[in-house]
C-alpha cells in the first residue's frame, strides 16, 4: 500500500473516531469508559500519522 494511501485511510479512522466520541458525549448516560477508549484509539491514530508524516519529510 502506498504511504500517501496509508495516511489517508488512518486519517479517514481518525475523523470516524472524532464522531464516535462526538456522538457518545452527547448522548445522556454516555459511557465514560468507552469515551476514554475512543480517545485512546484516536490519540494512537494520531501519532501514527505524525510519525509516518515527519518520517517521509526527512
Amino acid at each position: 500500500m502506498a504511504l500517501s494511501a496509508h495516511l489517508q485511510e488512518l486519517s479517514e479512522k481518525h475523523r470516524q473516531l472524532e464522531r464516535r466520541i462526538e456522538e457518545e458525549t452527547a448522548r445522556p448516560g454516555s459511557d465514560d469508559v468507552a469515551i476514554r477508549r475512543l480517545k485512546q484509539e484516536k490519540l494512537k491514530l494520531k501519532d501514527e500519522i505524525v510519525r509516518l508524516e515527519t518520517a517521509t519529510q526527512h
